[in-house]
């Protein structure tokens, strides 16, 4: 299923189609903790986003979803708060994709003794 998410600008319409879940980190100033509030409060805004957080000593947002146009996101940061950069996109991938060790069964060696199931019982 596409998820569309759209950003109006003064000109044109900007739309963006995606269907992987994406990491996006972007470097805002923050000189108080009500711009923090307000950052936060646009990026869980936005349609498709699942996670926010806000590292406010290295000045960065980061975004986790599925859909979310970047470049919609920085111009609405902008909007409000005069400063935001793109630092980074990236695919998030789920733990069950990271690379597991292929396991290969151990193959025994055709020349193993088999001991027949007959014996004769003596009885004295």
């Amino acid at each position: 299923m596409w998820n569309l998410c759209c950003c109006l600008s003064d000109s044109y319409v900007h739309c963006s189609a995606s269907t992987v879940k994406q990491k996006i980190v972007m470097k805002v100033q923050f000189s108080s903790e009500k711009r923090r509030t307000e950052a936060f409060k646009i990026a869980a805004g936005f349609k498709g986003v699942s996670d926010v957080s806000v590292e406010a000593d290295k000045d960065k947002v980061i975004v986790i979803g599925i859909g979310i146009d970047s470049v919609c996101l920085a111009k609405s940061l902008r909007n409000k708060l005069g400063y935001a950069q793109i630092s980074s996109v990236e695919e998030v991938k789920k733990p069950d994709e990271e690379k597991k060790p292929e396991v290969i069964p151990i193959q025994w060696p055709p020349s193993c003794v088999q001991y027949p199931v007959h014996c004769d019982v003596v009885y004295l």
